[in-house]
């Protein structure tokens, strides 16, 4: 049997930035999700307005805060690269 050349598992580091990546492409779908959730509650009587309107800035804050740590941890990876357009 030959070894591979190349290792079978990738490295902790680079493993933990792909998926930070994927949580980045996939936050605006979960962002259009949670938004549009509250199009279901549309004429139930057991929902007041003022409950929508403070899940909908409750779920922005959290958004808010999210995007904020991802984009740090991301920046602060080892071995990223700097891809600018111009």
């Amino acid at each position: 049997m030959r070894k591979a050349d190349h290792p079978l598992f990738l490295e902790r580091e680079s493993y933990r930035r792909r998926r930070l990546m994927d949580a980045a492409r996939v936050a605006p779908v979960i962002t259009a999700f949670l938004f549009c959730f509250p199009l279901l509650w549309v004429g139930r009587e057991d929902v007041p307005t003022t409950f929508a309107i403070i899940y909908l800035f409750s779920v922005w804050l959290v958004l808010v805060v999210g995007a904020y740590f991802l984009s740090r941890r991301l920046r602060d990876m080892p071995g990223r690269t700097d891809r600018t357009r111009r």
